[in-house]
């Protein structure tokens, strides 16, 4: 009896210690609380109509097991409504020693501040004390201060909680009055900076780490993620602005928040046809693409290698198979994309073994077919133009697009071997510097080696005898070897930094 009151009594303090064990750790969960308007979070946050706010995707780049991400920012706000609708005291209310308030406002607060429809948002401009005193209809008396005025509000009363704020200036709309993107750093911009300063909280420059960004890619680029107007982002537009808030956290010193950040890695996909990849990339007939031997060369802890190359494919089958879809459904801001297409495209236009060739050039041109495969009438388009289009979908992801020219086949004239630099390899540069991508001159790297080897090793060592366009496992690792030599040459190029 007295032993099994022991045992009873044990497992009570058993339980006891588990409940206690786990209500600390909750307690010890801290919550990054975001407070603004509808480009943070647009009405519902449920991305109705085409328009997404940066902090419904924050949470993907959190440890959700260290970190609860609570978005509270609210469509239409000002930082004066949302003190006036006691939206900041409910965020107040429920902070905590750790925690974190950041805030991002600016788009509304633009018009003179009164009790009319067009001004009950409204704030003085600038970070100083003014005021002025407003009478709404029913005899309420408000005090409305500037902008800056309700920063330093929140802040100071975020740091009296034991949080830690962090001020960011608002994303940047896609406005381009003079070719370049238009900046808040003459008002919203600088009077954040200014207050974030003579406080002490913690600045991210979002205005221009996306500007800096959007002035890369051009008007027609960044057009793509605006869908409705010039201010709100469409889910690829907040993608990439959640992204840009992340690398701003990543830069601020001694921010504890960069601690609950996922340690995910990018991803290097590889897109093209069986001289990237031959059959199902294990080698059968002894054929081998590059893209096989390309992941030994990078810190795989770092970063990710995926070859998704289908061989027979051309610039343009690749996307009407739906294999570019594919890829471009998985990509992230921070991934890559090589490409490397040229060897199908050739090919007729509209025959009835696999109608896949493109129209000769990095032109505009195009031409109405009947496809016999698909049975449907097609538009087809220049290979330099399918290039432009995955080159201009990879950039609105957020991710870096790199092309290659083609491999040279194991063809030859008088010693030297055969180059595509006056047909696919031009018009491969042709494509990547329109839509300012990387370039990698793979079909002249590969052949001034080939030459330089000279004919009879190249045919010896690098292919067999009854294909002079598919390499064998040694081919494809020089080819591959490459690829690497041409992506440490890039400049600015940052996957050079995930090589071993």
């Amino acid at each position: 009896m007295f032993k099994k009151f022991q045992f009873s009594l044990l497992a009570l303090f058993c339980l006891a210690s588990l409940a206690l064990t786990a209500f600390i750790q909750k307690e010890e969960k801290h919550t990054l609380f975001i407070i603004g308007d509808s480009t943070v979070r647009n009405s519902r946050g449920d991305g109705g109509p085409g328009q997404w706010g940066w902090g419904t995707f924050i949470d993907d780049f959190f440890d959700s097991t260290q970190l609860e991400v609570s978005n509270q920012a609210m469509a239409g706000r000002s930082t004066r409504t949302f003190v006036k609708e006691g939206r900041w005291q409910r965020v107040l209310d429920e902070l905590k020693p750790g925690d974190f308030v950041m805030m991002q406002f600016g788009h509304n607060e633009g018009s003179r501040p009164d009790t009319t429809r067009g001004g009950y948002r409204g704030v003085l401009r600038g970070t100083g004390d003014e005021t002025v005193e407003l009478t709404w209809p029913d005899g309420t008396p408000e005090t409305v201060h500037t902008y800056g005025w309700y920063l330093k509000k929140f802040v100071t009363e975020a740091k009296k909680k034991g949080a830690t704020p962090i001020i960011c200036s608002m994303i940047p709309r896609n406005k381009f009055p003079n070719g370049e993107v238009e900046r808040a750093d003459q008002d919203y911009g600088k009077w954040a900076k200014a207050v974030a300063r003579r406080t002490g909280a913690y600045f991210i420059d979002l205005n221009n780490i996306v500007a800096d960004q959007y002035d890369q890619w051009g008007p027609e680029v960044v057009k793509a993620l605006f869908e409705r107007d010039h201010t709100h982002t469409n889910e690829a537009g907040a993608r990439i602005n959640a992204w840009s808030v992340v690398q701003g956290i990543k830069e601020l010193e001694d921010c504890e928040l960069k601690a609950y950040l996922k340690k995910d890695k990018p991803t290097l996909y590889l897109i093209g046809d069986s001289t990237v990849k031959n059959g199902q990339g294990d080698g059968a007939g002894g054929l081998w693409g590059w893209g096989d031997f390309m992941a030994p060369f990078f810190d795989l802890d770092k970063i990710k290698v995926q070859n998704h190359a289908l061989g027979g494919t051309s610039s343009r089958t690749f996307q009407t198979y739906g294999l570019w879809e594919k890829v471009h459904q998985k990509l992230e801001p921070g991934d890559y994309v090589i490409m490397q297409f040229g060897h199908n495209d050739s090919s007729p236009l509209d025959d009835e073994a696999r109608a896949r060739g493109t129209i000769r050039s990095a032109g505009t041109e195009a031409k109405e077919i009947y496809n016999p495969i698909t049975k449907q009438h097609e538009t087809v388009y220049s290979y330099g133009q399918y290039l432009k289009q995955m080159i201009t979908q990879i950039k609105a992801a957020g991710a870096t697009p790199i092309v290659c020219s083609l491999i040279p086949r194991n063809s030859w004239k008088e010693g030297k071997v055969n180059r595509a630099d006056e047909s696919y390899g031009l018009w491969a540069r042709q494509a990547a510097e329109a839509r300012e991508a990387y370039f990698i001159d793979l079909n002249q790297l590969i052949a001034d080696g080939y030459d330089q080897l000279g004919e009879d090793y190249v045919k010896a060592h690098y292919f067999n005898d009854k294909d002079h366009t598919h390499t064998i496992e040694e081919g494809a690792q020089y080819n591959a070897e490459a690829v690497v030599k041409g992506i440490k040459g890039l400049e600015q190029c940052d996957l050079k930094n995930y090589l071993k």
